[in-house]
């Protein structure tokens, strides 16, 4: 029998910490009770650093404000002296716990990464653990560089949109629209950053192979190509081509990542 396949014989047998060979002897294994404590526990710790994160992007809600109004069109700005439209006595508040709140998530990415990790590490073999600190690290990094990506695409959808019937309406951006919109695109372009973490962690576990995804590398582009043209709202053609092309090259980088780290796990 191959390795590989003893090795994921094991890994039933181990299911949630459950060996039942040692059953009598491993004192590590938790009941089902004990792991739903435990996806409370560690849920709870992400939403207290989100909270924190939160209270400390509010804080800085202006700064924020006019940094993420950067690229919206001049052709908006028509009617209220230069600053978005609020229609109600709470929207300005709510708006910027927006801002605020999506700010908090992506400051807490951090945590919010060790937490998932520290969750599945106990299903996990020794050799697997030690990705736990490149798993965060480059997951931070691709999130960062999607939203980053995001901003700077944003201006594209943006003129489209408030360009397309400038000729017939007057065009009254509301903040709460405009900071959802805004919200949206640029947590999109960083989930999709996410991609080669995500492959990769699945090829880690057994979950698929890198020859799987050779094979499927053709199909594979063509669905994010169409998930690209349905992801980005707006009808502009640059946002679309941006994410498929971004999300093509991030799949071809994790075939080459996968390969490279199987190599120097073969080796050790």
């Amino acid at each position: 029998m191959a390795t590989g396949d003893v090795d994921q014989e094991d890994r039933l047998l181990t299911f949630d910490g459950y060996n039942t060979e040692e059953e009598d002897t491993d004192d590590s294994g938790m009941t089902l009770i004990e792991h739903l404590e435990e996806l409370r526990v560690r849920i709870f710790k992400c939403l207290i650093a989100i909270l924190v994160t939160s209270i400390v992007a509010f804080i800085f809600r202006v700064q924020l404000m006019n940094f993420l109004t950067g690229p919206l069109p001049k052709e908006a700005d028509v009617i209220g002296h230069g600053k978005l439209i609020v229609t109600g006595v709470a929207e300005g508040f709510t708006v910027f716990l927006l801002i605020s709140v999506a700010t908090g998530i992506i400051l807490a990415l951090p945590i919010i990464l060790y937490q998932v990790w520290a969750f599945i590490a106990p299903g996990l073999y020794d050799k697997e653990k030690k990705y736990a600190v490149p798993f965060i690290f480059v997951g931070v990094v691709l999130f960062v560089l999607g939203i980053g990506l995001g901003y700077i695409v944003l201006r594209y959808p943006l003129e489209w949109l408030v360009s397309f019937a400038s000729s017939n309406f007057t065009e009254l951006v509301t903040a709460d629209s405009y900071f959802t919109f805004v919200a949206f695109f640029i947590l999109v372009f960083g989930l999709v950053f996410e991609l080669p973490l995500v492959l990769t962690f699945m090829a880690k576990v057994g979950l698929i192979t890198v020859d799987t995804l050779v094979k499927k590398r053709a199909v594979a582009h063509v669905g994010m190509w169409i998930a690209a043209c349905f992801a980005t709202p707006g009808a502009d053609l640059y946002s679309p081509i941006f994410i498929g092309v971004s999300l093509s090259v991030l799949y071809e980088l994790t075939i080459i990542f996968i390969r490279i780290t199987n190599k120097e796990a073969a080796a050790a």
